[in-house]
Order: structure tokens, then sequence, then C-alpha cells
């Protein structure tokens, strides 16, 4: 393990963010939350599950690095007991990799895979682990998952690696953290009233699904100014790509209109509700 992550220099307090299906958080949790329990005192991190009637959920891990590792650490073997426990009544004789999914801001993405992978090939080849970056960032969010797998001890001295490009490089600008959707959504009626059911909803969820179906008569619009032309086609992107993100991820209508003679300003017209809006003016900034 690179020494400058425990001498003192970089073992700061550190949070990172799992990605699990319900199965896998039942396996964390154990019977009356036991594992979890025992994860919690032995590494020193703190474990957070998010609430909710998720198909997904996310794990937050906060502590020191010496003690994010030894969390993982009890993760990726809890993972590989399971496996070896799936295996035991499987006529399969290849066992598969122990696979965890992390939740990366999309600002830091870019060190972690390096000038043409060169960061990203490192990682695999000193850990033995395979590590994939999403292309796309999760819905709603300005975060990618992370998927990574192996065997336990490669799992373990590549988080260390991420940890290490994580905190020399910290995420640029606001992060919109990513937030599994309920199984059970809320109930929306025309008019703009808003029934849900607060054990599976929360506030969060009702904006996401307000974004998602902008009701007539909360929808506005905003006209914005972009005065440089090679600032227009970073936020519009090759063959219109990034804006169709954009749209996509904010819910809003977004228009873009040629510049006029004599002019460089290209005017931009976006319109949806405030959610909406607020979201995609958020999302071409960051562009």
């Amino acid at each position: 393990m690179d020494p400058k992550v425990t001498e003192g220099g970089l073992n700061v307090t550190l949070t990172i963010r799992l990605l699990m299906h319900g199965k896998e958080v039942g396996s964390i949790i154990g019977k009356k939350g036991e594992t979890v329990k025992k994860m919690r005192e032995e590494s020193g991190a703190r474990i957070n599950i998010s609430e909710g009637n998720c198909p997904e959920r996310i794990v937050t891990i906060t502590g020191p690095t010496d003690a994010i590792f030894k969390a993982f650490a009890m993760i990726a073997f809890k993972f590989e007991e399971d496996i070896n426990n799936s295996m035991t009544n499987s006529p399969a004789t290849s066992k598969p990799p122990v696979t965890l999914r992390l939740v990366v801001p999309a600002s830091q993405c870019g060190s972690l895979i390096g000038k043409g992978g060169s960061k990203i090939k490192e990682i695999r080849e000193s850990t033995g682990a395979q590590v994939q970056v999403a292309g796309d960032m999760l819905p709603n969010s300005t975060e990618r998952a992370v998927t990574i797998s192996g065997m336990p001890d490669a799992i373990i001295q590549c988080v260390k690696q991420i940890c290490v490009v994580m905190l020399e490089s910290p995420p640029k600008g606001a992060t919109i953290p990513y937030r599994p959707k309920p199984a059970s959504a809320p109930v929306i009626f025309a008019g703009g009233q808003v029934r849900a059911d607060p054990l599976s909803a929360s506030a969060a969820n009702l904006s996401l699904l307000l974004q998602h179906q902008p009701l007539p008569a909360y929808t506005i619009q905003g006209q914005y100014a972009i005065p440089h032309p090679d600032l227009i086609g970073c936020i519009i992107g090759r063959q219109g790509t990034k804006i169709n993100e954009i749209r996509q991820m904010s819910g809003a209508q977004i228009k873009i209109a040629n510049a006029t003679e004599g002019s460089t300003e290209r005017q931009i017209t976006i319109t949806g509700s405030p959610a909406n809006i607020s979201l995609a003016q958020y999302l071409i900034n960051a562009r």
C-alpha cells in the first residue's frame, strides 16, 4: 500500500458511497442488525444505509481512511462468504468474483480514469481487480457508478488506490447525489396535489417525481444568453449528445436559438417546473 496514505499525510476522514441491491444490503445488515453492528465496532467506521422501499440502497461509509479500508475488507469477505454458500448447492465450477459498486462524483471520474485511461489501467494492473467507470451519470444526479470486481484482497487494494485519487482530486462544484427511487412511487393528481406514502417517499423522491411529470400549473419559462460561441459547443456536445443528456436528466424542454446577425450570443430557452429549470441551469453551468 502507498505509505503516504497511512503515515499521517492522507489519513483523513473520507466518505465513500456504495450502491447495493436489497439482497446485498440484507447480507450486510444480518439478523437483527448483528452483522452491520459488528462491522461498525471492528472497523471504527460509520456505516449508514439509506431508508426506503427501494430495489437499490445507498450504503455510506465514513471515517478515517484506515477505518474505511477495514469496513470494505469486512464487506468484501462477507460477499465472498455469500458466494461460497451459494456455490455449495450449485453445479457451477467457476466461482464468480466479488463485485462492489461505488458511487463517485462525475467530476472526480476524470482523475480516476487518467489521461488516455492511464490511471485506471495502472490500478487494474497493480491490484488485479477489474475496474469499470460508467459512461453515463446515474439518474437525476451528477454521480457515476464505479464497479470493482475481483478477489477480496484485490478489491481492498483497489479501494485504497481509489481513495488516494479521491483525496488528491476533490470534487469540483456542487454534487447532486444519486438517490434510488422507491419501488412504490407517490401518486400525483391533476391540479398539483401530491399524495404519498410517507414511509416510501421522502421529499427528495417527490421533487424527483415532479421533475419527471411537470404539471401545467407549475410550468414556467426562462431565457438565458450564452455569450461565447465555443461555450455553446460544450453544452450541445457532439451531435447533440450533451444537450440531450441535460434534457433527459432535468426533465426540462431546452431550445437553443441560432445567433442573430452581427452577434455571437445564442439564446437558450428552458421550459418546465421550477425544479426542472434549476436542475437544467445547474447542468448547463457545470458543462
